[in-house]
């Protein structure tokens, strides 16, 4: 005797050499012995093995599955009952075997229900599945049609409106991926490469963009604001009896901070430290606050930037020249000496004299004419001369203070008509150390000053080379301050936002918004220091292609750079830093020659060939890499 049986989803037969209630021993169709489980024998018979189950293939082939349900009626069934009835006798074998298989391998219209018993699926669910068949069928003909179309050099509309998607955050299940990962294989690209190709990459930074958008901004840069600031009445706040100034480049519109200058009775000094306070504006758990904590900081990328906040609230509360604005100002007494010796905190408006710009100033106000002095004179210039030497004396005060060491270098990205201009300027010069001084001591007390009191902020602390945040003071080595809050630039970081808010609370003798180990508090700050590096980062990728641009725009064939370490060099002219294969062993600082010898700007790759040392050139170590 032969058994028909199933075995992993298939049927197979076998020649019975013994047998148990619970299973048989068989020599198979091919000559192996092999145990089954008698609950897997669906029929025995005598008929020889050989050409069974090509019979009942054939035969199954021939059933009419319409029909074969319609005969099935609503009840469960056996399969030797619906053998005989659509055989009109009783069923050989081979005729069983059919109509099993047959009823097996139609699962949307029989559902199996035990050994050998089925029933039919109900009328509803059988139009269903096979509406579901034919929409598959034909969803894998459009995947087919795209897919030839993609390898062909062609896109297709429907995947040309998907294709950032495609590249950055790809739904796997649609039909677009489908098609253009099928496509992919057939043609051996990657998927840039296969995006480039059919046209879909128009713009390498256009492309980078998107890509951080979709990530970053899912929603959209704009913004969808129901409620306003709130208006503050200027009488509300006291008027200062300054004028102010601030500096920046000419593309600033978020001025977060001025300075200025009185002399006192005592021959002292008072510096105002004057920073824009739209938290005065912005109430707490309000529409725009949640935008301050979703977006985080304003994004920078040469050629344009996504503020923080929206332009009509950054209007309302930039230190706009020739308007008295809100503001937080920290005031310093300082001795002739420069020795700070006293601080001072108020909430008034101050007004706004003048927003000098970089490109103006620095012709005028430079090393060279603070030196040599050549008399001529430009707004504020006692002012600035003053804070140029407070500002030393602040350098010195941290211990930071080194007039040989060796600046980098600060670039200035300009993209005019798809041409990108990069400007170097030197990195200390004195309207920026003037600046970032006044901004370091301002981050410094005010810092102090939350800790004493007892109130979080958010902190930037560098303990064993490692730069964190943290929400209670703590040293930063690199800046040379005992703790260091971000809160000069409320307008543009979300840190500084918050630091304010917190400062003002203080100020007022108000509960602050955050107190020690406030959850909320600790979420944004690990929100945004995850947001601003991802920022930096997208900002550093940006420039990094407009840096390859720049030399297939120059037609550049050979740089210069500058050595750091192992294989790792600064490029000189350019904020770019480069992996060369190849370098021999020399000393950090070592400016060295290279030969560019391929770009690739969709892929962002450069590839460079070591040429040898600068003759002549004296080493020196970057201040940035010490």
């Amino acid at each position: 005797m032969n058994v028909f049986y199933e075995e992993s989803g298939s049927f197979k037969v076998g020649s019975i050499v013994s047998k148990s209630d619970a299973s048989f021993q068989v020599d198979t169709q091919h000559g192996k012995r092999a145990k089954i489980k008698a609950a897997n024998v669906i029929l025995e018979f005598a008929s020889p093995l050989d050409a069974f189950l090509t019979e009942a293939d054939a035969l199954s082939a021939g059933i009419d599955l319409d029909f074969l349900w319609e005969c099935c009626g609503g009840d469960e069934f056996a399969y030797e009952d619906l053998a005989r009835e659509y055989w009109g006798h009783a069923p050989s074998a081979v005729e069983a075997a059919a109509i099993v298989q047959c009823l097996s391998g139609a699962p949307m219209y029989f559902y199996k229900k035990g050994r050998g018993r089925f029933k039919a699926a109900p009328e509803e669910a059988l139009k269903a599945a096979l509406a579901g068949l034919e929409r598959k069928k034909r969803e894998q003909e459009q995947v087919t049609l795209w897919a030839a179309e993609l390898a062909a050099g062609r896109l297709p509309e429907a995947v040309g409106g998907r294709l950032m998607e495609l590249l950055f955050r790809p739904d796997k299940n649609s039909l677009e991926y489908k098609a253009f990962d099928q496509a992919c294989k057939q043609s051996g690209l990657p998927p840039l490469r296969l995006a480039d190709k059919v046209g879909g990459i128009r713009s390498v930074p256009d492309y980078l963009l998107a890509g951080f958008l979709m990530e970053h901004f899912p929603k959209g840069t704009g913004f969808h604001v129901s409620e306003p600031a709130q208006a503050i009445v200027a009488d509300e706040l006291p008027l200062a009896d300054v004028r102010a100034f601030s500096i920046d480049d000419a593309a600033t519109t978020e001025i977060d901070d001025a300075l200025s200058l009185r002399t006192l009775a005592n021959g002292n000094v008072r510096v105002g430290i004057h920073i824009a306070a739209p938290t005065l504006g912005i109430a707490p758990d309000s529409e725009l606050e949640r935008i301050v904590y979703s977006r985080l900081s304003t994004v920078y990328f040469p050629g344009d930037k996504i503020t923080m906040l929206p332009d009509e609230v950054v209007q309302a509360y930039t230190l706009r020249e020739g308007q008295d604005c809100p503001a937080l100002s920290l005031y310093v007494e300082v001795t002739p000496d420069f020795e700070p010796v006293g601080f001072e905190n108020r909430i008034e408006r101050v007004p706004i004299a003048a927003n000098l710009r970089h490109a103006e100033l620095e012709k005028q106000f430079n090393e060279e004419t603070l030196i040599n002095d050549p008399g001529v004179d430009y707004p504020f210039k006692q002012e600035l001369t003053w804070l140029w030497h407070f500002a030393n004396a602040l350098e010195k005060r941290r211990g930071k203070y080194d007039p040989t060491r060796v600046q980098p270098l600060d670039y200035n990205f300009a993209v005019v008509d798809g041409k990108v201009q990069i400007t170097p300027r030197k990195r200390g010069a004195p309207m920026d150390k003037l600046v970032s001084e006044l901004m370091i001591l301002a981050n410094s007390e005010w810092g102090r000053m939350l800790g004493e009191a007892g109130i979080p902020g958010l902190y930037r602390a560098q303990t064993m080379g490692k730069v964190r945040m943290t929400t209670r003071p703590e040293p930063h080595i690199g800046l040379g301050v005992a703790q260091y809050a971000w809160s000069t630039s409320p307008l543009r970081r979300a840190s500084d936002f918050v630091n304010q808010r917190q400062l003002v609370a203080m100020i007022r003798g108000e509960k602050p918004a955050f107190e020690q180990n406030d959850a909320m508090l600790f979420a944004i700050l690990r929100d945004f220091d995850a947001a601003y590096s991802a920022y930096l980062g997208f900002q550093d990728r940006m420039e990094y292609f407009w840096c390859l641009r720049w030399f297939n725009q120059e037609g550049i064939a050979d740089v210069t750079a500058t050595y750091i370490k192992e294989d790792l060099v600064r490029v000189d002219g350019v904020p770019m830093r480069l992996r060369v294969g190849g370098l021999p062993e020399m000393p950090t600082g070592t400016h060295i020659r290279l030969a560019i010898a391929r770009i690739d700007e969709l892929m962002q790759e450069i590839e460079c060939r070591y040429l040898g040392q600068v003759e002549g050139a004296a080493t020196d170590t970057p201040a940035d890499e010490e």
